[in-house]
């Protein structure tokens, strides 16, 4: 495909907005200021951040949550004008010294959800945010035309730009900026690049790509903040990209109060890196796809939309098959410093389909959850068929696992009779096929034929085959993998009640970045009683939390265990790598804290956020329950297909006698236990948490987290 210029596209630009600022060096982590853009009317404004919004909301996350907050009104959609795209490091993102310290984080109202979403991505866009002198951005408005926002943090700028010649899709544009406002390598390494894709303008459920240089490769490599929608919201506000300049980088660029600190918890986990991942995870070697084999042997890997656990063929798409298939001319970091290595790449894959046919192009990943949505999910296990689909996703912009939930939950319709070709426009949803999950890519990207619909999501489409097809609704709510509008992430959980729970109760929806229990609980026996489970479902996703407020990667906490965890009293929460973040945060701002603190500060910002929810709408019981098909075995088929192991627990654990019982009463039986035991755990979460019966924080809550502000009392009184 034949393209223009970069010196012939940025001639083509019109500045709406031109704002100069001071460029100032961060302290103890902070750029000490938010940047704020309306669309509307192309209007730039710089917003102190007080120390009362560090103090209660510390950075990332926290503060876009208290942003957006303070942006919208309680009837807001998402594609409102007055809804904000908001993007934000974090006060520890941005140093180099400890791995996984390269991400930001979005938050906007979901396209997909409704709701509010938070979502992470590597790259270099949120450390270089804060450099270039931005806590947070906030934008707000939509533009008449195709927009670039360019954050120069070289020169002290922003402008809004009229961009009408760039192309859309993410793996053109991000090259094309790229060299636009970088001439040689050390420019283009200071250049992160903020982007969607074609399909962003057609369906709801599209992440944001976030670039970097990588000179090893000669390759603009991206990262995804994947969930939710806001690659959606993005292409709503009709911003083509977002870019970032800070070309000035150093060790020190986070203006450390402490680095001696830093240096300590950094000198430490290196040296668990160099020690030991080969023989544990392997993420240098391997990365997150090593998680196939093991969810495949432990009955957890979700294929044919969550039905069964585990797929002979999985091994095809294993880890070692993509170890050798990685590029290896350089490090896999997706952020300086980065010694975890695990953003690993496959060069030179040559395109079958599509509007890039014969092309061959750099893939990013695959990913775990790229392989359990569209491997295994919809058995699909020819590595280049799934290294197209990646491909695809990521230059589009569509989340992996929202899209390969809804194929897959497509295809099941289909198989049981629901769908037939005369309504999928002549296509066969059967398993394995690989040809149709591209067209249907490619349909969602042209914002055209059956592939619009599967693009709106399992919940759109459980609603419109019982009102156009006729389909029950009680087996769509069944089998349709969503929870409060997102599809969930790809680990089985038909035996982990708290893993029930980290899906349903988490505060975005289905993700499992805020609770993975299952090994916890099913493996190690750790949290055997309601109790146990509810103080795990309060800790983990608070901890959780923590890391989104900083700027952080959650990889390095867990997916290395130094030698200590082996006689820890609580070997899951990894003891020695929480006290090298609380070094970290000393070591960043200067302020000692301990794991009590941390919690308490996620604790004001989760909370925040389930409030927020409640605001429009959601955030109550009713939206904390997940399909049956996570509890138990939705259907006689995958009831029978584990008979021994259901009729086992309605004997041993239920206390009904499967004899001579049909597999309808069987699992009738089953599901009221299951049901009933699911209720008992929200029960004992809520109670952990500080909330309601029906899922709202008390007031006392809101109280001794210090956010008891009149709009929150005023809220909480009216839904009481």
């Amino acid at each position: 495909m034949t393209q223009l210029s970069p010196e012939v596209v940025l001639k083509a630009h019109k500045v709406l907005a031109d704002f100069a600022y001071e460029c100032r060096p961060v302290e103890h982590g902070y750029a000490n200021r938010t940047l704020y853009i309306n669309l509307d009317n192309s209007f730039v404004q710089s917003k102190p951040v007080a120390q009362k919004m560090k103090d209660l909301f510390t950075g990332g996350r926290g503060f876009a949550m208290w942003l957006l907050w303070n942006a919208v009104a309680d009837g807001t959609a998402w594609d409102d004008p007055s809804n904000e795209l908001i993007i934000t490091g974090g006060p520890i993102g941005g140093i180099t010294a400890y791995p996984g310290s390269g991400k930001a984080t979005v938050v906007t109202i979901s396209p997909l959800t409704h709701a509010i979403i938070d979502s992470n991505g590597g790259g270099y866009f949120g450390p270089y945010l804060k450099f270039a002198g931005w806590d947070a951005l906030e934008i707000q408005g939509k533009a008449d035309k195709d927009v670039i926002i360019f954050i120069d943090g070289d020169n002290g700028r922003v402008t809004v730009e009229e961009a009408p010649l760039e192309p859309v899709d993410t793996h053109l544009v991000n090259r094309m900026i790229t060299e636009i406002y970088g001439k040689n390598d050390r420019e283009r390494r200071g250049i992160s690049v903020v982007s969607a894709g074609q399909a962003a303008e057609h369906i709801p459920m599209c992440g944001l790509n976030i670039s970097y240089w990588d000179a090893r490769r000669q390759e603009v490599r991206i990262k995804q903040a994947a969930r939710g929608g806001a690659g959606s919201v993005l292409r709503d506000k009709k911003i083509k990209a977002i870019v970032v300049r800070f070309t000035d980088m150093g060790g020190d660029a986070n203006g450390c109060a402490k680095p001696e600190l830093v240096r300590k918890a950094g000198a430490r986990i290196n040296s668990e890196l160099t020690r030991f991942d080969a023989s544990q995870n392997d993420m240098r070697g391997t990365g997150t796809p090593y998680l196939v084999e093991i969810m495949n042997r432990f009955d957890l890997l979700p294929c044919k939309n969550f039905r069964f656990g585990a797929d002979p063929d999985a091994l095809k798409v294993a880890g070692e098959v993509w170890k050798a298939m990685y590029d290896r001319r350089g490090p896999d970091g997706c952020w300086y410093g980065c010694t975890m290595a695990c953003a690993h790449g496959v060069p030179g894959v040559k395109l079958r389909t599509g509007p890039y046919q014969g092309e061959c192009v750099f893939v990013d990943g695959p990913e775990y959850e790229t392989l359990g949505a569209l491997s295994s999910n919809l058995s699909i296990f020819d590595p280049q068929n799934l290294l197209e689909l990646n491909f695809y996703c990521d230059t589009y912009g569509i989340d992996t696992i929202s899209v390969g939930d809804s194929i897959a939950f497509a295809m099941e319709c289909y198989e049981i009779g629901i769908l037939n070709p005369e309504m999928t426009g002549g296509m066969e949803l059967t398993w394995g096929n690989a040809d149709v999950a591209l067209e249907l890519l490619h349909q969602m990207a042209r914002g055209e034929g059956f592939g619009l619909i599967v693009g709106q999501g399992v919940r759109f489409m459980k609603k419109y085959f019982v009102e156009k097809y006729g389909a029950d609704p009680a087996l769509m709510q069944d089998i349709g993998m969503e929870i409060k509008g997102m599809e969930i992430s790809e680990y089985m959980s038909k035996e982990s009640l708290a893993q029930q729970g980290g899906y349903a109760l988490a505060s975005k929806g289905a993700q499992h970045d805020e609770a993975w229990l299952t090994f916890m609980e099913l493996v190690h026996k750790q949290i055997p009683t309601f109790e146990t489970k509810a103080e795990a479902l309060h800790y983990f996703p608070m901890w959780r939390t923590w890391f989104s407020l900083h700027g952080l990667c959650k990889l390095p906490w867990n997916d290395i265990t130094p030698e200590s965890n082996k006689t820890a009293r609580e070997p899951g929460k990894v003891p020695e790598h929480v006290e090298n973040y609380t070094w970290l945060y000393e070591g960043v701002t200067g302020k000692p804290t301990n794991i009590d603190e941390i919690i308490l500060a996620s604790e004001r910002v989760y909370n925040l956020q389930r409030l927020f929810n409640l605001r429009l709408g959601y955030g109550t019981r009713q939206w904390d329950y997940p399909p049956y098909r996570l509890m138990g075995p939705a259907t006689v088929a995958e009831y029978e297909s584990r008979a021994e192991r259901y009729d086992g627990q309605l004997k041993e654990v239920v206390g009904y006698d499967p004899t001579g019982r049909t597999t309808e009463e069987k699992m009738a039986a089953l599901r009221e236990y299951k049901e009933k035991q699911y209720d008992l755990l929200i029960d004992a979460v809520y109670q952990r948490r500080g909330w309601s019966k029906n899922g709202i924080p008390t007031l006392d809550t809101v109280r001794r987290l210090g956010i008891d502000f009149p709009d929150v009392v005023a809220l909480i009184a009216k839904n009481y």
